[in-house]
């Protein structure tokens, strides 16, 4: 049967059979009742693909930047708050949604004095769609804690940024660090 007869036949079909609810599921259902490209993800044109880019990286700079300037708090700006978030570290669950970051995040804030965050060069951005962009990186930390002591850390981070309410911000995160060799 040919594509265009078939949305016809099923309403016959469910007409005969007096099956409002089955036609409405079906003709819904069929990407030919939908308009072209109805279940196809959107395709970033190149010209979007290089403004998310950009969009991107300038985001992963400006959270780099807050950070450094006022400490740990500034990452509530940049975890996305709901349910969908989370965060994993060095292969282990540390924040299994938003309101979880969000409150782990303000009891780290208490213990350190300063910190400063840098991403490497090496920044990776892939533009998934208008609003949602992976972003990898390494990056490099010192943090002071309250009692002056410094700890120096780097890693690798991956994260999904997704676009919305006006802003850019992390909808999912995963930080890791080398394993040190002394098993």
């Amino acid at each position: 049967m040919r594509p265009t007869t078939r949305p016809i036949t099923v309403l016959l079909i469910a007409w005969k059979l007096r099956l409002p609810l089955i036609l409405a599921a079906l003709t819904l259902a069929n990407p030919a009742t939908c308009g072209a490209g109805g279940s196809e993800s959107q395709r970033l044109t190149p010209d979007h693909a290089v403004a998310v880019d950009r969009a991107v990286r300038e985001f992963m700079q400006t959270v780099a930047q807050n950070v450094t300037r006022d400490g740990p708090l500034a990452w509530i700006r940049y975890l996305d708050a709901r349910t969908v978030f989370f965060m994993a570290v060095n292969g282990q669950m540390a924040f299994p949604n938003g309101a979880a970051a969000q409150e782990g995040t303000r009891k780290f804030a208490q213990t350190i004095r300063h910190i400063e965050l840098k991403w490497g060069d090496d920044l990776r951005v892939d533009p998934l769609t208008d609003d949602l962009a992976m972003v990898a990186a390494s990056w490099h930390e010192i943090q002071v804690d309250t009692a002056g002591h410094p700890v120096d850390e780097a890693g690798y981070f991956t994260g999904l940024a997704e676009y919305r309410e006006g802003r850019w911000q992390f909808r999912d995160a995963h930080w890791s660090s080398p394993v040190s060799s002394g098993h």
